[in-house]
Formats: C-alpha cells, sequence, structure tokens
C-alpha cells in the first residue's frame, strides 16, 4: 500500500508499539487485532475505563458526545472504545499489554 491509501498508525507508549488502525475499527478494536490488550469495560464511551492521552493525531467519535469533559478533550484525552484515528496517533496507555500471538 502507498502512504496515502494505508490506514493510520497507532503507537502506544510506553510499549513503543505500533498497530494499523482502518476506519472500519475503533481504536481499541485495532489494538485487540494487533495482540495488544488496552484497558476496557463498557466498549461503548460511558465508563472510562479506557481513557488515555492522545499525544500527537486527531480521530472521530462513533458516538456524538464520549464519557468526556469539554477540558478532557483539549487536554487531548480519548476514549480509544469509541475513538476512530483520523490520522497516526500516539497515546499514552501505561497499563497496555501485549499478548501472545494467536
Amino acid at each position: 500500500m502507498s502512504d496515502s491509501t494505508r490506514s493510520p498508525l497507532v503507537r502506544v507508549e510506553p510499549l513503543g508499539t505500533s498497530f494499523e488502525a482502518p476506519d472500519s475499527l475503533t481504536i481499541l478494536e485495532a489494538a485487540g487485532f494487533a495482540n495488544l490488550r488496552l484497558p476496557r469495560s463498557c466498549r461503548n464511551g460511558t465508563c472510562r475505563t479506557c481513557l488515555c492521552k492522545m499525544t500527537t493525531g486527531r480521530v472521530r467519535y462513533t458516538i456524538e458526545w464520549p464519557g468526556l469533559s469539554r477540558e478532557e478533550k483539549t487536554e487531548g484525552y480519548i476514549l480509544p472504545c469509541v475513538a476512530i484515528a483520523e490520522t497516526d496517533v500516539v497515546i499514552e496507555a501505561p497499563e497496555a499489554v501485549e499478548l501472545p500471538p494467536r
């Protein structure tokens, strides 16, 4: 794939692991396919278990207003369970765990 047609990449820090995040999947779902476990619970943007900080990039949400305050959005916090990467993204998720290949 050329750079113009590839899916955005999501890099998870401090692991330093990256994975593709096609626009058909949330960041949480794409992480699962890449054998990465991000914190999660409700998967619908309300419980905030997956809350993490996005240091670079842009996302859009699958729901109108995810469980984030205006201030949290401004500070770069996202909910990966309902966030779709629009550009390459870097997130800080200290609790992320690499799983063995399936």
